[in-house]
């Protein structure tokens, strides 16, 4: 079964390429039921193997330079934030006539929330509050730079569509008065921010 492709020269990944780069290089792990994984996401393909490792191929060439920033980030990150971040087990080379490195990590449990579904859907409003101010609090010297963000005003439209999404679950006159003010806030035009004071 094939991932499906998103890009036009994006390479052929199917769960049969995924069983002959860990035969060749992971042995150990080259048996287990390969399964190709759900995802929105546009930069990896992602499959379970077995029922806790993960393999994640990029679609594209530049999506490669994540597993190097991964393997070296992950490990620093994982013990200063309150919720599990995955760590690359390996890495992988090309081969197969696959082009690039991919990774095999472990699977985390979860799902995307559903607010309309969630109970309390303000303790998960406090968690994410927590995990940016764990990440805050993380010095950011020798990070590679960020390349996702930009102006507020671009997302304008999507965010005041969310927030109506969620009337009657949360304060939504609240929420776009908070959203109005960050969008009066100038763009950023320097350096990237240190960490907060602890």
């Amino acid at each position: 079964m094939t991932s499906g492709k998103m890009h036009a020269n994006e390479p052929d990944i199917d769960a049969d390429l995924v069983r002959r780069l860990l035969a060749g290089q992971f042995p150990r792990w080259a048996e287990l039921p390969i399964e190709p994984f759900p995802s929105s996401g546009t930069v990896n393909a992602v499959y379970r193997l077995g029922d806790d490792l993960s393999v994640r191929l990029p679609r594209v060439k530049g999506g490669v330079k994540d597993a190097v920033a991964e393997r070296q980030w992950l490990p620093r990150l994982a013990p200063l934030l309150p919720v599990a971040v995955p760590a690359v087990l390996e890495t992988g080379e090309p081969a197969e006539g696959y082009p690039w490195h991919w990774t095999v990590c472990p699977w985390l449990e979860g799902e995307n929330p559903v607010v309309n579904a969630l109970p309390h859907p303000d303790l998960l409003a406090e968690d994410l509050a927590a995990f940016i101010t764990a990440l805050r609090r993380i010095d950011p010297a020798g990070a590679p730079p960020a390349y996702r963000g930009g102006p507020l005003a671009a997302l304008d439209t999507s965010t005041r569509a969310a927030i109506d999404e969620l009337r009657g679950f949360i304060d939504t006159e609240a929420a776009i008065r908070a959203w109005d003010a960050a969008l009066k806030t100038p763009d950023w035009s320097g350096r990237p921010p240190g960490p907060i004071p602890t």
